[in-house]
């Protein structure tokens, strides 16, 4: 059976800005308000949120950090060819 995680996650210009929307996460401000407000995603319009999703349909490195973090763990930034993400893993199955 092939492992698909739902996860959601904003996309920014730079890893500076990554990085202090990061700090706001965790520091208890919800993700999917910051998504909404800031992502440049079309996802933003769902809070970042992205579904379900098996290995190999994203981008590599975005791929890899959606398989590799845990349900609930936010990712450090993550450059893609888009620009700079943040990404939590909300379930798996």
């Amino acid at each position: 059976m092939t492992t698909q995680v739902r996860a959601s996650h904003l996309l920014v210009d730079t890893e500076e800005e990554a990085l202090k929307l990061r700090e706001e996460i965790l520091e208890g401000k919800p993700f999917a308000d910051i998504a909404a407000e800031v992502s440049k995603c079309p996802s933003a319009g769902y809070g970042g949120d992205l579904g379900f999703f098996s290995r190999g349909m994203m981008v590599p490195e975005f791929d890899e950090a959606s398989f590799t973090l845990e349900v609930g763990e936010l990712s450090q930034p993550i450059k893609t060819q888009f620009g700079w993400h943040l990404l939590i893993v909300t379930d798996k199955k």
